[in-house]
């Protein structure tokens, strides 16, 4: 069973603190465990239900309605607004229920409902890319356990090889050439797969190494393939090299390519850049960047 401290549920469903033990004392509608010292906690299914109740809530239902109701009304009420509702909050609420209960239909369902509305690319800048930095914050201070990560994960990187199998690139005179990768250790490839599903949709040359990939390997390709750009994100500390090693060599290696790189430890180690590297910072910046790339093919 899960344990989730108040500070954990108010990070997960977006409800103070200070609300939920106003629902709790005034509707009495649920009660948190206690510790030994008297500490409240809440469970798995507590939790869920209380992302169900943010969700009736954020859907102009009063707490005072939803305490009356049982959990077949609540679930059937959910299930409807999933389908006609396209607000990114309640399709957030939903995933992250989902992730919660290994529920996979309900991932898909929702996955589904939003880029039927929105196209992939923008599902992921508005739904995916929140729903992630979500998780992988709560992920990051033990709240959700690996195992939700990497269900959740897996599932979408399954969308995305099908979204970017569908492109299909013909090459022109501004068409550029970019080399994807992340370094050896480094396994958490969804921004380096979104990165390529861009570039793609706009019409670049991608060539997609992946995770954990040797800087011999990518000295090797360079010969070959002469790439314009070369992208990275770093989510985790690197084990064979320092970040800031990493970065030199790179960039000493190519110095008339433009490096982009972006992830956790680049914000947290603020690494000295030289002048052809540029750090992507958050998801605004990639996707301003790749805006801007796409230009050039007009």
């Amino acid at each position: 069973m899960g344990q989730y401290s108040i500070k954990d549920i108010e990070s997960l469903s977006g409800i103070k603190a200070h609300t939920l033990r106003i629902w709790e004392q005034r509707y009495d509608i649920l009660r948190p465990h206690r510790t030994d010292t008297n500490i409240r906690f809440y469970s798995d299914d507590q939790l869920k239900m209380i992302l169900n109740i943010a969700l009736l809530n954020k859907n102009g239902y009063k707490i005072s309605k939803i305490a009356e109701m049982d959990q077949e009304q609540i679930k059937d009420i959910i299930l409807h607004l999933t389908d006609i509702s396209d607000a990114h909050d309640s399709l957030l609420d939903s995933l992250i229920h989902a992730m919660v209960d290994f529920d996979e239909l309900r991932f898909e369902k929702t996955l589904n409902t939003a880029i039927i509305r929105m196209g992939f690319a923008d599902t992921f800048e508005h739904l995916l890319l929140p729903f992630l930095e979500r998780t992988g914050l709560l992920w990051s201070t033990g709240v959700i356990k690996p195992v939700q990560e990497h269900f959740m994960s897996n599932l979408i990187k399954r969308k995305l090889a099908v979204a970017i199998d569908n492109q299909f690139i013909t090459r022109h005179l501004y068409t550029r050439k970019f080399v994807l990768f992340l370094p050896e250790g480094e396994w958490h490839e969804l921004m380096l797969l979104f990165t390529d599903l861009l570039l793609r949709v706009h019409g670049h040359e991608v060539i997609y190494l992946g995770c954990s990939v040797p800087m011999d390997d990518i000295y090797t390709l360079g010969k070959v393939f002469n790439p314009d750009y070369l992208v990275s994100f770093i989510t985790a500390p690197l084990q064979t090299t320092t970040l800031q090693q990493f970065i030199k060599q790179l960039s000493s290696a190519y110095p008339h390519i433009k490096i982009l790189i972006g992830g956790p430890q680049v914000a947290i180690q603020k690494p000295i850049l030289p002048v052809n590297v540029t750090y992507i910072a958050n998801k605004e910046t990639l996707l301003t960047y790749m805006s801007e790339a796409a230009r050039l093919l007009n």
